[in-house]
């Protein structure tokens, strides 16, 4: 079956306001790019979003949070995006913390239909607020939840016409569980070939776990932190 859609806007034509979105990349490597601008350009509102970070102040899902486009972040690390401060210290935008390893696992556990786990992660602060705890060997747990989504939007370094993935180093990050944990999973390609054409052996995500594909364009790999050495 040839997943292919002619453009980032048709990938997104069904992503509503309130949608819930999962986004692959970590900072800003390996952003879907494309897709964001997209449902930047669309306009919807009062989203969800669930990824490691909220990009920066001006890249990467900064973009829809200056916009006011997101109502909800739920993220691992937000500390390179000052609009995201201000929104967060003036109570416009719900926060949800989790660490990163928990994240991933809250992921992981949407995508495997898994109704949840205990994790000594977090136990004793913030993080376990009103969340049920046990007591498991003589180590105190807390109960975490599964995260699932309505769309994950993701960036691949190559893909095939049928949605076979692969991604590249450290790009690939949450990507992969996230296109297990959505209804509907949208993937842009630097690299879009025919189908039979990728190693089985090598590929991370295999197509039935992918709605749609678009062939990205135009990609700035972006950088989150810019370090020179000065003059001699």
């Amino acid at each position: 079956m040839n997943k292919v859609v002619a453009s980032p806007a048709e990938a997104i034509r069904d992503v509503v306001d309130g949608s819930v979105i999962m986004s692959g990349g970590f900072g800003l490597c390996g952003n879907p790019e494309n897709l964001i601008s997209a449902l930047h350009e669309k306009g919807v509102k009062g989203l969800t979003v669930i990824s490691n970070n909220c990009g920066t102040t001006e890249l990467g899902l900064g973009i829809l949070l200056k916009a006011k486009q997101v109502k909800k972040m739920v993220a691992s690390y937000v500390g390179e995006n000052k609009e995201f401060e201000r929104q967060f210290l003036s109570k416009e935008l719900e926060v949800e913390l989790n660490p990163q390893g928990t994240l991933a696992e809250r992921i992981r556990a949407g995508g495997c239909g898994i109704g949840g786990f205990y994790t000594p992660t977090g136990v004793g602060t913030v993080i376990a607020e009103g969340k049920e705890t046990k007591v498991i060997n003589g180590r105190e747990y807390v109960l975490e939840m599964p995260l699932k989504a309505d769309f994950a939007i993701v960036r691949a370094w190559k893909g095939d016409t049928q949605g076979n993935l692969i991604f590249r180093q450290t790009a690939r990050n949450f990507s992969p569980l996230m296109c297990m944990a959505a209804k509907v999973t949208i993937a842009e390609v630097e690299h879009l070939v025919p189908a039979g054409e990728l190693n089985p052996d090598h590929i991370h995500v295999p197509s039935i776990f992918v709605k749609r594909v678009v062939q990205g364009r135009g990609y700035q790999k972006w950088i989150e932190k810019r370090t020179v050495r000065k003059a001699s």
